[in-house]
């Protein structure tokens, strides 16, 4: 039953992007859209299980989320016609959607008679990076809409309180609510271009190491990130931002098999079984990260591609180039304040200089972190990897203390396990 359980809900997660596209292609109700899926989500949860999976697990859902959603709609408008004296003027299906049977042409009964396509995905997640909405409310509105993820995870992934997230999400659907259910024209596409890789890459991110719960590895929203990401390329094919986000996607989620042990404990890249890498989407990957090197000026993803393309051509860990990588990380650092890659970068030192320069590099961004109010909300990382390095360096005492903040302050609970069994293994004679 836990078996068929999980199958469901990865099921679940798979189609509710494209169910809720679906039903915003055809009604342009966002926000009771949205609440129309849940709904449809939560009743296939409930009776899936005892009924068994339909032949049709995302038709089923349109059907079941449509009707929810034309009720709701029809009740609005019910309500209308009670509070406003000039209802009897108001066409009855001003507000309505239309009845089975009468959408639009070709579209079969309801509008939704055919299977909704990758489209109706790919439009939504345009949708969501609208120009009208901020930057943080285009990628809180897609993590949601399309990432599948729960107000409570964005909050964490934002550093922002769960109150606050929602009532952003809220304000943007808000914004969309009565925009044109198409893809953009070339130039908007363009402008909405940065948003939507950003939103796709937390997605990837999200799912490839989780920042809550028992499971390292959120197997459906990475596959998702891919997906999507796929299929913005076959949309831009030249693009060289889209081609590097897919290679360094396709590069990281290969080394997936590695990354956890009989257990589910986690494994760090210079331990892993190189032989459990899926050589197939090593190659894919490589060849995407030359590709995107040569379709332009190289950008952030096309150089972190190109990082990860190194890692993967290792036979063993022992043979990564790191000088190449670290002078990777300065160009990528020069181009970008992230923290991520200050930190890649500060690891990238320690392999070619030795663990002590790499603590000055650590040291450094935790000075920054603290001269920027950020010093109580900084990333776990940054205790992770000053405590591996301080461990390189000889210094047991304080590397055992640095895993223990790490552990500490880490909301995954496989990433806590494994930072806790480095500072125990310290704590021994033989550490």
């Amino acid at each position: 039953m836990g078996r068929a359980t999980d199958d469901i809900e990865d099921l679940l997660r798979r189609h509710a992007p494209q169910v809720l596209g679906a039903l915003v292609r055809r009604y342009g109700h966002f926000d009771p859209a949205e609440d129309s899926v849940q709904e449809a989500l939560i009743a296939a949860a409930e009776q899936w299980p005892r009924d068994g999976i339909p032949d049709n697990p995302r038709g089923w859902l349109i059907r079941v989320a449509s009707r929810r959603l034309t009720d709701r709609l029809r009740s609005d408008e019910a309500r209308r016609r009670r509070e406003e004296t000039a209802a009897a003027l108001t066409p009855a299906d001003a507000f309505v959607a239309p009845p089975p049977g009468e959408g639009p042409a070709g579209a079969g009964p309801s509008g939704l008679g055919r299977a909704p396509s990758e489209d109706d995905t790919l439009t939504l997640l345009f949708l969501c990076c609208h120009p009208a909405l901020s930057p943080a409310a285009q990628i809180a509105l897609t993590l949601r809409a399309v990432g599948g993820l729960t107000t409570a995870e964005i909050a964490r992934a934002h550093l922002v309180p769960e109150a606050t997230m929602a009532q952003r999400i809220s304000r943007a659907k808000r914004a969309v609510r009565g925009t044109q259910f198409r893809q953009p024209d070339a130039r908007d596409r363009d402008q909405r271009l940065a948003a939507v890789l950003q939103v796709l890459y937390l997605i990837f991110n999200e799912g490839y190491t989780a920042t809550a719960g028992p499971d390292l590895h959120r197997t459906d929203l990475a596959r998702e990130a891919i997906r999507l990401t796929r299929a913005v390329r076959r949309l831009l094919p030249h693009e060289g931002r889209v081609t590097g986000l897919l290679a360094l996607m396709v590069l990281t989620e290969a080394r997936t098999p590695a990354r956890t042990g009989p257990d589910g404990e986690l494994v760090p890249l210079d331990e892993q079984d190189r032989a459990l890498w899926d050589r197939t989407a090593v190659a894919e990957g490589i060849a995407l990260a030359e590709e995107a090197l040569a379709q332009g000026p190289a950008g952030d993803y096309q150089l972190q591609a190109a990082i990860a393309a190194l890692h993967d051509e290792a036979e063993r860990a022992e043979d990564t180039d790191w000088p190449q990588i670290l002078a990777l990380y300065d160009l990528l650092v020069r181009r970008s304040p992230d923290p991520a890659a200050a930190l890649g970068r500060a690891v990238a030192v320690a392999m070619v200089e030795g663990p002590r320069a790499g603590l000055a590099e650590v040291d450094a961004l935790a000075e920054t972190a603290g001269t920027s109010g950020t010093a109580g909300q900084r990333n776990h990382r940054l205790d992770a990897v000053r405590a591996h390095l301080l461990e390189r360096a000889g210094d047991m005492t304080a590397a055992r203390t640095a895993y223990r903040a790490a552990a500490d302050a880490t909301l995954s609970e496989p990433e806590a396990s494994y930072l806790r069994r480095r500072a125990d293994r310290l704590d021994r004679p033989d550490g």
